[in-house]
């Protein structure tokens, strides 16, 4: 059974984590969703494997085309999912994973209500958020500040996500969100 597995949560909140260590699972079909950005690769960031990282006359463009299920401009770059790859592996019957802000998270899982399921990961404090993205060290203190700016909003959004889980604990977090996904597809999808 095909599905989406949006995950969100602020800037450090473990996205990319619980990613990371659910692809490991080789008795799952997982695919990870590359995001399209504008932002300029961190260090260690591959293109192709962690973004696309594109121009911004290339976004545009793919925003024209219709490329994207969803964009959003978020801490001054623009980031998207592509359409084209999402469908492809939806096809195929593949889970998707998508590590993905709010904003595009509830866009996605308007368009794909049956086929989606959305997972907030909560921090567990506003604290540990800040020592998690200072700890990641690719980031100036002027790109955290505009990260922190964002959370109260993103953490206000929660609420309309199908699940939400404090991630206090990555593997348990882990465990969590491989659960849902397990028992959404014994259900046979989102109803």
């Amino acid at each position: 059974m095909s599905l989406l597995v949006i995950l969100s949560s602020p800037s450090g909140g473990g996205k990319s984590t619980v990613i990371r260590k659910l692809l490991k699972l080789s008795e799952m079909n997982f695919i990870y969703s590359v995001s399209c950005t504008t932002r300029k690769p961190r260090p260690g960031e591959t293109d192709g494997k962690d973004y696309y990282f594109l121009s911004e006359a290339e976004f545009k463009k793919k925003i024209e085309q219709n490329g994207f299920l969803e964009w959003e401009q978020v801490h001054g770059y623009y980031y998207g999912t592509s359409r084209e790859l999402v469908e492809q592996w939806l096809d195929q019957g593949k889970i998707v994973l998508l590590d993905i802000d709010v904003n595009g998270g509830l866009k996605i899982r308007q368009k794909f209500p049956h086929r989606s399921i959305s997972i907030f990961l909560q921090p567990p404090s506003v604290n540990e958020l800040i020592e998690r993205l200072k700890k990641r060290k690719t980031e100036s203190q002027q790109e955290i500040d505009k990260r922190l700016e964002r959370v109260p909003l993103e953490l206000a959004r929660k609420k309309y996500f199908d699940f939400v889980i404090t991630n206090k604990d990555i593997k348990t977090t882990v465990n969590e969100t491989l659960d849902i996904i397990q028992k959404t597809i014994k259900r046979g999808g989102n109803s």
